[in-house]
């Protein structure tokens, strides 16, 4: 924790030397560096006569029905409320200090209640100090500055889901410090610097005191310039690109001490290991075309941990490595169609104990009203191929509707 606490006097430095600069508010759309949220509109807000506090309420919600056919089982299909949230952000008594508040409600996003256990209803809940354009500080718990697709709002993906290999290897929400030095131009060379010190034991850990912190750091390139409408914030060429927008970039996490097979993310480990994550991207958009590749990985020594009062009781971080490949073309009736490719190789050290995967999945978007209002269909096929030979073949059709503001 001696990092956490030497970033927070950095912090508090920062504030008390840095100059005055006015931040623009001319409108309550407030471009919050590490939730970068898909927005149509400006959700509701409330501004007090004396501009002293300003408070933007926004939700949304997906519902879903898939078909599901998993090899060796009998068919079935599951209806459900995936995601339901609700997003509070602002500032109180000056605008360059701001606030962010995302609560969840559906079974999907909270997790099964167990005894012991947190309820996970808090997503996120952080303040930020925000100098000016470029600058950005925030203290609390949000999503950390890791792949492409999970800094994506799951509203402003092409399709239902991420994919495998974000699912497996991604770095998630967590608590801390975070300072972002941002550089975005309209029309030519631009480049962000991302940087997060943090607990590294996800959401709402509050099962133990902590003896270890994670360290995460990004990078990344436009080397045309900024997309428009923060177009690298959501997926598909929506506002159809007049000229190419390319982003590229790479990020890396060490998290020591990590208490959970996933880091942020999984179920508790029996002892305690060192984590590292490396993950790039590549986003390119061109008058509705759409196009996206991903690696991500993950590695730690000794990843099998046992129970000390049971051997035959085991669990392990998920290490491996894995890419994506998506590509999507928007039609001018604001029909999509969307493909993508993946591939997850799990390392030798589990090999025994996970499958090796291939996903393939292919969908079509309606848009009524950009990310905030669409109908999404999506058929996906899993292939899992397992260490002794033998092999499942696993898919699902589903319907999807997202709605929100």
């Amino acid at each position: 924790m001696k990092q956490l606490f030497l970033l927070g006097l950095l912090f508090c430095a920062t504030i008390s030397s840095a100059q005055v600069v006015n931040v623009s508010t001319k409108d309550n759309d407030l471009k919050l560096p590490t939730l970068p949220y898909y927005n149509f509109g400006r959700g509701v807000g409330l501004t007090s006569p004396d501009s002293i506090f300003q408070l933007n309420i926004r939700f949304r919600m997906q519902n879903r029905v898939s078909y599901i056919q998993n090899e060796d089982e009998d068919a079935s299909y599951d209806g459900q409320i995936r995601r339901l949230r609700l997003r509070f952000d602002g500032y109180v008594g000056n605008p360059k200090f701001l606030y962010a508040v995302q609560l969840s409600f559906a079974p999907g996003d909270i997790g099964e209640i167990e005894e012991g256990e947190n309820v996970n209803i808090i997503r996120d809940a952080v303040v930020y100090y925000r100098p000016n354009e470029t600058w950005s500080f925030s203290f609390g718990q949000t999503k950390l500055p890791g792949n492409r697709q999970r800094v994506n709002s799951s509203g402003g993906l092409q399709l239902t889901d991420r994919s495998i290999n974000n699912a497996k290897f991604t770095i998630d929400r967590d608590f801390g410090f975070q300072a972002h030095y941002l550089n975005e131009y309209t029309n030519k060379f631009s480049y962000n610097f991302k940087g997060a010190v943090s607990t590294g034991e996800g959401r709402n850990w509050t099962k133990s005191n902590d003896n270890g912190v994670a360290l995460t750091g990004k990078v990344e390139v436009l080397p045309f310039g900024a997309f428009t409408k923060d177009g690298a914030y959501f997926e598909g060429d929506i506002v159809r690109e007049e000229k190419p927008k390319l982003m590229l970039s790479g990020g890396f996490q060490q998290n020591n001490h990590a208490r959970r097979t996933q880091g942020q993310l999984g179920e508790d480990l029996f002892e305690q290991r060192t984590l590292k994550a490396v993950f790039a991207d590549a986003i390119l958009k061109y008058n509705g075309w759409a196009f996206m590749t991903s690696y991500l990985s993950r590695t730690a020594d000794d990843p099998i941990t046992f129970n000390p009062e049971d051997a035959t009781d085991f669990n392990y971080v998920y290490t491996g490595s894995g890419f994506d490949y998506q590509a999507s073309y928007l039609f001018p009736t604001n029909y999509e169609i969307i493909g993508r490719f993946s591939t997850q190789k799990v390392n030798k050290d589990i090999e025994m104990l996970a499958p090796n995967v291939k996903q393939y999945s292919i969908g079509v978007t309606k848009y009524l009203w950009e990310h905030a209002f669409k109908l999404q269909g999506e058929v996906t096929l899993d292939d899992l191929n397992y260490f002794d030979g033998s092999n499942k073949k696993n898919w699902y059709v589903r319907f999807q509707v997202e709605i929100g503001i």
